[in-house]
């Protein structure tokens, strides 16, 4: 029975109308399921989430397409090698997406139904599970970001206030703006259960020359892919 579930839906490499429909509805049904469960726990555009349901599809079609065919298969390649894509940069977690749609595609386009449904779900989950788990760390953290004057010397001039206020700081980065007249200190903290944010800032600005302050929680949103 494993082997019927593992095994192929094709015969002999090649497929029928009957096959391909089913494939390609299998194809479409998890690239949905991937995309679900990414964008259950990860911030993402619509447009990342629509494209991740769709690979599956797409790259199944090629590799039906191409099966047991050196031409087709040289041309195909030829042609995916001229075209360029331009976006931002992909997160890691949008790279394992991105591959996990495309070995799903794979499997899929060979006629391993079974195999690609199972590896889909098993991988989906947890990537749910492990981003909710390490997720839980960063929980509770805040960016500070303070200006100070270039007279000021800021090395541990804060530290009798972000010990009052915070549980845990550190200093993540230094650089100059203002050309040069001015630094901007960030840091990463922790805030103290009940602390005032008010009153923290207020006792910061006294410390800076009432120059800039900010703090608030690490963006979530990426540059869209």
């Amino acid at each position: 029975m494993l082997d019927n579930i593992l095994g192929t839906v094709l015969e002999n490499g090649t497929f029928t109308g009957a096959s391909f429909l089913v494939v390609t509805a299998v194809s479409l049904i998890l690239g949905g399921v991937i995309a679900f469960f990414y964008t259950r726990q990860i911030k993402t555009s619509k447009s990342f989430a629509v494209t991740l349901a769709l690979i599956p599809a797409i790259v199944e079609l090629v590799i039906l397409l191409v099966n047991g065919n050196i031409g087709a298969g040289v041309a195909v390649a030829g042609a995916f090698s001229l075209v360029r894509f331009r976006s931002a940069a992909g997160k890691a977690q949008e790279i394992t997406a991105i591959f996990l749609a495309m070995a799903v595609g794979l499997a899929t386009g060979m006629g391993y139904i079974g195999i690609a449904a199972i590896f889909a779900l098993v991988i989906s989950v947890l990537l749910l599970i492990m981003s909710r788990f390490f997720d839980k760390k960063e929980e509770g953290y805040r960016i500070l970001k303070i200006t100070v004057p270039e007279n000021l010397e800021f090395e541990g001039v804060f530290e009798d206030v972000l010990s009052s206020f915070t549980d845990l700081h550190e200093m993540t980065d230094v650089k100059t703006s203002n050309m040069g007249t001015l630094y901007k200190l960030t840091y990463r903290i922790k805030m103290k259960q009940g602390a005032s944010l008010k009153q923290f800032i207020d006792s910061l600005r006294e410390q800076n020359g009432n120059l800039e302050i900010s703090c608030g929680y690490p963006s979530t949103e990426g540059s869209e892919l």
